[in-house]
């Protein structure tokens, strides 16, 4: 290959490579890395339900080669406290709603809620409690310092006119707090826990215990956009009895599953499927497929999710396994600058260099038209000798040219004009002998 072609080769091809490499290049900017194998999640005590979910969501997850490491806490606050710390690893928590400021919720987004956790205030028979203005002056149990119980009974109690100056209000929760109630050491007793519950149900069927019924369940939604009105119908909890005896309203914050927003959008996928297969049976408060739900009155949901949500699972998920279809995935925005870039480079590079070869060939026809013009303006034939010179190294230079069969015609006729031009000088040349 002569160096002439070379050339030719390198004008058209480097600039293609740089091209190219830089489409790689930007595309490789917009591509998700890898998502990791292993992530964590701070969940509650290990003999609440918040662990137990936890622990149904790793066997799912397990099945896609994906290990979830299950963390006790305790409570909300304690969850939110460590996936705000840039010093533990914790990628996702359960989170009772309400439990969290605005400011506190930078960084964070919500995978869905997932289901409902009723407050229930249960009291002793022998008191008469409708309202929780009725708790003035009371022993009240409202839970742990950082659970969510005691920061949403607080709340409640606060817009009651209720407060640590009011009331004595007391950190026993679960048992402990049943066991005072039951024994006159406590008043009332708030509770958030899931209706499912045996706890629950065995509280319900207590005779010298009642649960209060908020008669304004509404108004407390209007107030708290994250809470929901419930009502646990008659019967509902033994038929022949007849526990409750009647209908009572109640209020429910739904729990969320909170993430780092810097989560892999592979796993938030994988974990909503999760989501569907743990809480999408109904219950004594919500519908079957009520929960989860993409809605979230607190914290962010994105794009991401929604799609999820949406479209449910992914195509490639639905026959290949987890890691194969998020590889071929990520693998296919690669096929951007292929669709974008190649394809026209592919096109457009031949045209570059049968126009570099066009250009050269109309290079030496632009220089064999000044030559013949300097033959036309030589009347006294004094710059024979210069103009037979520069012929020779036009001649030369044409024939080192490489053309492609496609511009044949063209160096043909280059050639030939050449020759006539060689004609008209040699005729000239003879009239000077």
């Amino acid at each position: 290959m002569s160096f002439s072609k070379v050339r030719d080769m390198f004008f058209v091809v480097v600039p293609a490579i740089l091209v190219i490499g830089g489409a790689f290049w930007a595309t490789f900017q917009f591509i998700e890395p890898a998502p990791p194998k292993t992530i964590t999640i701070s969940t509650g005590s290990t003999k609440g339900a918040y662990y137990a979910f936890g622990k149904n969501y790793a066997e799912i997850l397990k099945r896609s080669d994906i290990e979830l490491k299950v963390l006790s806490s305790a409570g909300s606050l304690d969850n939110l406290k460590r996936l705000r710390s840039k010093e533990q690893p914790i990628e996702l928590a359960l989170m009772q709603g309400g439990v969290s400021m605005a400011a506190e919720r930078d960084g964070l987004m919500s995978l869905g809620r997932i289901f409902l956790e009723p407050v229930w205030v249960f009291y002793r028979s022998d008191l008469e409690i409708k309202r929780l203005t009725d708790l003035t002056n009371k022993r009240i149990a409202v839970g742990p310092k950082n659970s969510g119980t005691r920061q949403l009974a607080n709340a409640l109690l606060s817009i009651n006119g209720i407060s640590a100056k009011t009331a004595q209000l007391l950190t026993l929760s679960g048992s402990s707090a049943i066991d005072a109630l039951e024994d006159g050491r406590v008043d009332a007793v708030f509770l958030v826990v899931a209706p499912r519950s045996p706890f629950i149900q065995g509280l319900l069927k207590k005779k010298n215990l009642k649960l209060m019924n908020f008669e304004r369940a509404e108004a407390y939604t209007r107030i708290f956009p994250y809470l929901s009105k419930i009502t646990l119908p008659e019967g509902t909890i033994d038929f022949v009895n007849n526990i409750p005896s009647q209908n009572v309203n109640l209020i429910a914050p739904s729990a969320a599953l909170v993430a780092k927003e810097n989560l892999h959008p592979a796993l938030a996928g994988l974990l909503i499927q999760a989501l569907k297969e743990v809480h999408s049976k109904g219950d004594v408060f919500q519908k079957t497929a009520e929960f989860p739900k993409m809605n979230d009155p607190e914290y962010l949901v994105t794009s991401d999710t929604k799609r999820s949500y949406k479209d449910g699972v992914p195509f490639l998920q639905r026959y290949l396994p987890f890691w194969l279809a998020s590889f071929l995935q990520r693998s296919f925005i690669l096929l951007l600058p292929i669709a974008t870039v190649l394809f026209p480079i592919f096109k457009l590079a031949p045209l570059l260099y049968n126009w570099r070869i066009r250009n050269r060939l109309l290079h030496w026809y632009q220089q064999l038209k000044t030559l013949e013009h300097n033959i036309n303006l030589d009347e006294s034939n004094e710059l024979f000798t210069t103009n037979r010179d520069e012929l020779e190294r036009i001649e030369t230079a044409v024939q080192s040219i490489p053309v492609p069969k496609e511009f044949s015609d063209q160096f043909y006729h280059l050639r030939g004009a050449i020759s006539l031009v060689r004609k008209r000088l040699e005729h000239q040349g003879k009239s000077i002998s």
